[in-house]
């Protein structure tokens, strides 16, 4: 098993709530594409890779079915 880099989420959500000025419930539907659009690129933060987006997706399942 692959263990994935540590996240930075306190320097994602000081950008996301500050510079871009986002509530809270907006930032969390956010894909991590459209938050990297809106930072625009050169933001500091490093690209999602497979092996990070497979470690979000373990550490934070989706328990419950939409629809």
């Amino acid at each position: 098993m692959t263990t994935a880099p540590a996240f930075d989420w306190g320097a994602l959500m000081r950008m996301a709530f500050g510079r871009l000025g986002l509530e809270p419930d907006r930032f969390w539907k956010l894909t991590p594409a459209e938050l990297r659009m809106l930072l625009g690129e050169g933001a500091g933060l490093p690209a999602m890779t497979r092996d990070g987006l497979t470690a979000l997706m373990a550490a934070f399942p989706d328990d419950k079915e939409e629809g």
